[in-house]
């Protein structure tokens, strides 16, 4: 009998759930396993190593966080269907895969959303009445609950041609994240938006499967996509933060006095990981000029406001309707 992925992560959880959910040792201290998607020397995966060290000094040691990088738990997809079973008890996600799982959350990665970085902070944190309403949601129907959220850049666009027009991209094939939202973005540029898994992108880039893609600059930069992509476009098409999620069974497991510590845990490392992007912005987009990427921005011919037009467009025709309510409340955070 074959069976889908979903029933096969589901027939591993009784194996792994042990570790994944905070199993303990013989010491008492529990592991719980955190796996991502990006490379250890992005920001992204050192502030998952920034985590592991922040709870263990928290909790005494009673808590220890295993970090697993690179997918080597599973795609983007298979992250978060782990971490809402149980067999991965810690990830960080875009809200657009966390949405794969509760719907709402992926209205925070809506393209042209937020009036800045700042404005962006105030809603993903996790005591705002966005956040509050968000993680009700989330918790109910996938078992999951965000810890806290970081911020993960301005994404932008690379290609292998310059582009400063939604007329220079009709009929490209551009790499998007195979999340709904992700593929709107993408499309509201001018591309014809195709769904690769991150693990899959340089080799999809190498190969001509696609002309380019849209991501941060500290992961272009990390990733050395400069290696397969000539032209950077400071679009900043979607301001994001990447949500640090726990599987709730793993959370309620922890106790009082550790949930305590590991809040402060995380608390640390969202400001910590938040600078780090920040700082970083600068000295990547340097990097990238230096490694030979030409990077196209708005003194350059870069319509953006042509680009956020019909972003707008695409967004009120199939998005307004079920995310609106969201909306709303985001546009209200001040």
């Amino acid at each position: 009998m074959k069976l889908n992925r979903r029933e096969l992560l589901l027939s591993s959880a009784g194996a792994a759930g042990a570790v994944a959910l905070g199993g303990t040792s013989a010491f008492a201290q529990t592991t719980l396993r955190y796996g991502h998607m990006h490379t250890p020397a992005s920001v992204a995966g050192q502030s998952a190593d920034l985590l592991a060290k922040a709870v263990a000094a928290k909790t005494g040691g009673k808590v220890k966080v295993t970090v697993y990088p690179s997918s080597q738990l599973g795609k983007l997809q298979e992250l978060a269907e782990g971490n809402s079973m149980g067999t991965i008890a810690i990830t960080h996600n875009t809200a657009a895969g966390v949405g794969s799982l509760y719907a709402p959350v992926a209205a925070l990665d809506t393209p042209f959303l937020y009036r800045d970085v700042d404005h962006l902070m105030k809603v993903v944190d996790i005591g705002s009445p966005v956040m509050k309403k968000l993680n009700e949601g989330l918790i109910k129907s996938a078992n999951v609950r965000v810890l806290y959220a970081f911020y993960f850049g301005k994404r932008h666009l690379t290609a292998n041609k310059p582009v400063k027009t939604r007329a220079d991209l009709k009929g490209i094939k551009i790499r998007a994240i195979p999340f709904p939202i992700y593929m709107a973005a993408v499309e509201a540029l001018g591309a014809v938006p195709v769904p690769v898994d991150w693990s899959e992108v340089p080799t999809a880039l190498a190969t001509g499967v696609v002309a380019g893609q849209e991501n941060p600059v500290n992961v272009i930069n990390s990733a050395k996509l400069y290696e397969v992509q000539k032209y950077m476009m400071l679009t900043g098409h979607i301001v994001g933060a990447e949500l640090v999620t726990i599987n709730e069974k793993a959370w309620q497991g922890l106790g009082p006095e550790l949930q305590k510590a590991v809040l402060e845990a995380g608390e640390e490392v969202r400001v910590a990981s938040t600078r780090l992007m920040l700082d970083s912005e600068a000295s990547d987009l340097a990097a990238i000029k230096a490694a030979g990427m030409t990077v196209v921005g708005p003194e350059d011919g870069l319509n953006i406001d042509e680009f956020a037009e019909a972003s707008r467009a695409i967004v009120k025709e199939r998005f307004s309707a079920q995310y609106g309510e969201i909306y709303d409340m985001i546009a209200k955070v001040a």
